[in-house]
């Protein structure tokens, strides 16, 4: 039986990812970051979901998105209102789901070609 080790056509993976830390390819971050199918930003400077304001976002939307996913720990939680807003306003999807969940529709989002960046809340050790 052939098994072939088949590379996704985007540059960077979430193998893992949890409240506390994540693996993109084959690093281990252990603060927030955002992450695109051809880009990786650390230091995402964001501590919760509950807090995020609306120019937070401004460095996932430079980046050109269709959808935006947000990775918000080891729980779900939800951005305030004029968060979702500031997406909502611009045609951008604003979709935010435990940091699990949101590594596993990143991956899906990337493989169909979409344009996908997924910003993710760490918590750090």
């Amino acid at each position: 039986m052939d098994l072939v080790h088949e590379r996704p056509d985007y540059d960077y993976v979430l193998r893992a990812a949890d409240g506390r830390s994540a693996r993109v390819n084959d690093r281990e971050l252990r603060s927030s970051f955002i992450i695109a199918p051809d880009r990786l930003v650390e230091d995402w400077p964001v501590p919760a979901i509950a807090g995020l304001a609306p120019e937070q976002l401004e460095p996932l939307l430079a980046l050109e998105p269709e959808v935006i996913v947000i990775g918000t720990g080891e729980s779900q939680g939800f951005p305030p209102p004029r968060t979702m807003a500031a997406c909502l306003s611009r045609g951008i999807g604003l979709e935010a789901m435990t940091n699990a969940a949101a590594a596993r529709t990143f991956n899906v989002l990337a493989s169909e070609g979409r344009r996908v960046v997924a910003g993710f809340i760490l918590t750090g050790d």
